[in-house]
């Protein structure tokens, strides 16, 4: 599997060019033109994005906005530190590991409030926490994904070089479900629905929830923050880049706040766009991204001081199967901020958006056979 040396190794190549872009984003017509890296494949992970795009929300407020599609290869942080984007969406402890290697960047938008991933497996296998675990074969991901599992093992007592087996897990569950590994890292909005449109040998139908276990990082206590909007931290020190960067949240707040509103609606501008995954898997991811999200009591982005220490402290302490730590140190300089998204969501507001989603509740999805 990946270890936290291959994430240095990615993020090393930004060093030193976050100078070289400095200033705001180029403009035409008195429009202002942005680039934002996403994390991964269009989905309805980023439908605010998409949304805002599709909907106008940032032509609104005088940007035209290119999403940059995200895949295995690419590090959004990398992309942003060395000037090929003008914002990215990436993991906070990711992007933190960057930042010790000099990428400079900051979290000025923190719209997932919550951690999506899990670790899932079959029920009846005897394992309900991360404790049961030990002796286990455990599926990961790599490339910075599996901070959480080992913040998680780490936390129960066990050593993620000696009381498992870890497995280099593809980006799909056909390990679980062919028994090949005894829990799958999956994400909330994705993989776990993934085995829930899976056939059930022994039934011929659809697996449901309750032919899994679950085991939930922030109930487990060892959540790390996901996806945020980072800026560079070079380029903030100008003026008409933070009007953008003001201006971007506003829009992405629109964006998110009409996804919530209007998942079907969001669901079909995802499939449109051209996701591999279908229209059932698509709302199901929708529903579960919002979660993420909603309600959000102080308002839609703002960084959350006791979080964000959280995800600091777990990327110290926790060590991988090499006995690394993500961060050697917490992190110096402006790693964070909330004046812009502040503004943004006061921006918003005024505009009569609902910021804080206080009544949002949950939609049941149906999912159907592959997704479709």
């Amino acid at each position: 599997m990946a270890s936290l040396a291959l994430v240095s190794l990615l993020v090393v190549t930004a060093c030193g060019t976050a100078d070289q872009n400095s200033g705001a984003p180029s403009t035409s017509n008195g429009v202002t033109n942005v680039k934002v890296q996403l994390q991964w494949f269009f989905q309805a992970q980023f439908a605010g994005y998409i949304a805002a795009v599709e909907k106008g929300f940032y032509k609104e407020e005088g940007l035209n906005v290119e999403l940059l599609e995200g895949g295995v290869d690419i590090v959004p942080q990398t992309v942003l530190g060395q000037g090929r984007a003008d914002y990215a969406v990436a993991w906070v402890p990711k992007a933190l590991a960057s930042r010790e290697q000099g990428v400079q960047i900051t979290d000025v938008g923190q719209f997932f409030a919550r951690s999506g991933t899990y670790q899932v497996a079959f029920a009846g296998k005897g394992i309900t926490s991360a404790k049961d675990l030990k002796g286990k074969k455990v599926g990961n991901w790599g490339f910075g994904n599996e901070f959480e599992l080992f913040a998680g093992l780490t936390k129960a007592g066990l050593d993620p070089g000696k009381d498992v087996t870890l497995v280099q897990q593809q980006f799909d569950m056909q390990a679980l479900l062919r028994g090949d590994i005894d829990a799958a890292q999956a994400m909330s909005y994705n993989e776990y629905a993934q085995v829930l449109e899976a056939t059930n040998p022994s039934t011929g139908k659809l697996y449901q929830p309750s032919d899994f276990v679950i085991i939930d990082w922030n109930k487990e206590g060892t959540a790390m923050l996901q996806d945020a909007l980072w800026a560079n931290t070079t380029r903030l020190g100008d003026k008409a880049y933070q009007e953008t960067t003001v201006k971007l949240l506003t829009g992405t707040i629109k964006g998110w706040a009409y996804c919530r509103d209007n998942p079907e609606e969001c669901r079909d501008l995802v499939v449109k766009k051209g996701s591999k995954l279908g229209a059932s898997h698509q709302l199901w991811q929708m529903n579960e991204t919002s979660k993420l999200i909603w309600p959000s009591s102080k308002g839609i982005g703002l960084i959350d001081e006791g979080d964000w220490n959280r995800t600091v402290e777990l990327s110290q302490s926790t060590k991988n199967q090499d006995g690394k730590t993500v961060l050697t140190k917490k992190p110096e300089g402006q790693a964070f901020t909330n004046e812009y998204i502040q503004k943004a969501i006061d921006k918003a507001k005024a505009g009569g958006v609902d910021v804080t989603g206080s009544s949002f509740s949950p939609k049941q999805v149906t999912l159907n056979a592959g997704g479709a």
